[in-house]
């Protein structure tokens, strides 16, 4: 009999780990009748920005409107630069054009992070002026935000973390989300705290930006129905808030089932032949992907779905390079050789808290035998 597959990633594994609770939420929601901006919408914002240790939450629809609900907050739009980085799902990068902002695009380190060398090369020769700097925490690691921070701060720049793969992680003890002005977080099913659908939250420990951000995601409206300001309407529903409120106490005990798969993929299939993922120093990764790096990596991913086993390719072709952006996004003046490298060689092996030892030996045991190690 064929084992059953290991797949890449599993959100129904996650509702089933927290079904109870969820089925409990979901019940209270409908039984309540109110079912936009309520009182479980306004719950979660306050236990997320607890967590990561933020004064305030604000809940949007969908990752990329957060994004972009953060720079409006921040006054970015038309005629104002953006840096970030290519090697990032393309929302990061989407967010930027839709508040009519220019994308400035850097290398990334080895650790697929924005590269400070990159930030401050690209801050002295930016085609215009840079008004915001979005850091990516890309795969569970957090950017190195000492460095970023001290760049940005020297100029007076906000800096808006996209935290969509990093809920939870830490630097120097810190939360990722406290570092900058303003945090983005995506709550699509698949990270690591996900919705059963689409959501988004912002954090941030600014009173005012805080009250426009409310102001912007329902209309720019202060009193209803009178536009006070020219906003969107981007609202996280209260059924996905109470679902988020159910998995939110999970959030700590599943992020340290990550690290324990990283730990035994780490041990077994460590070769010559790979590049591993690397750790910053004092940071806590919280694994959203285990992403290796080969050269052999299609052969490899063909050899491991032979085997039963899921993978992903995150990313398989940088933002720059992309049909929609090619040749008319401004690159940062240091290139973008890692970016385009990592697009050759990254693959992310299955990682999610409800695997089991026994399929985490499975994969183990497939990359091995895969002859890569």
């Amino acid at each position: 009999m064929t084992q059953p597959t290991v797949p890449q990633n599993d959100p129904r594994a996650a509702y089933l780990a927290a079904r109870e609770g969820i089925d409990q939420a979901i019940r209270r929601v409908l039984d309540g009748g109110w079912y936009i901006l309520g009182t479980e919408v306004t719950a979660f914002e306050q236990e997320f920005a607890d967590f990561i240790g933020a004064r305030h939450g604000i809940g949007v629809a969908n990752g990329t409107d957060a994004l972009e609900l953060a720079l409006r907050g921040l006054g970015v739009g038309p005629g104002d630069g953006v840096i970030t980085v290519s090697h990032t799902a393309v929302a990061t990068v989407a967010a930027v054009e839709l508040v009519g902002a220019t994308p400035i695009l850097v290398d990334v380190d080895d650790m697929y992070c924005l590269d400070p060398a990159g930030l401050e090369a690209a801050l002295a020769k930016a085609p215009v002026p840079v008004k915001a700097i979005i850091p990516v925490h890309l795969y569970g690691q957090p950017a190195d935000m000492t460095a970023i921070m001290a760049l940005a701060d020297a100029r007076g720049i906000p800096v808006l973390e996209d935290c969509s793969q990093a809920h939870g992680a830490k630097l120097v003890g810190r939360t990722t989300g406290t570092f900058g002005r303003i945090a983005a977080y995506s709550l699509y099913p698949t990270k690591n705290l996900g919705a059963l659908g689409d959501g988004g939250i912002l954090t941030t420990d600014d009173d005012v930006l805080c009250e426009r951000l409310r102001s912007l995601r329902e209309y720019g409206w202060r009193e209803r129905y009178v536009s006070d300001l020219p906003g969107m309407n981007t609202r996280l529903d209260e059924l996905q808030a109470a679902i988020l409120r159910a998995k939110l106490p999970l959030l700590a005990r599943d992020n340290a089932r990550r690290r324990e798969i990283a730990a035994a993929y780490d041990a077994g299939v460590y070769s010559p032949k790979m590049t591993l993922p690397r750790r910053r120093f004092t940071a806590e990764h919280v694994f959203h992907q285990y992403v290796l790096e080969t050269a052999d990596r299609d052969g490899l991913r063909a050899r491991l779905k032979e085997s039963g086993i899921g993978t992903n390719i995150h990313y398989p072709m940088p933002v720059h390079l992309q049909p929609a952006y090619r040749g008319r996004v401004p690159l940062g003046p240091l290139g973008l050789k890692r970016t385009e490298a990592a697009a050759t060689r990254v693959l992310s092996l299955p990682m999610y808290p409800q695997m089991t030892d026994t399929a985490v030996k499975r994969v183990i045991d497939a990359v091995r035998a895969a002859g890569q190690v």
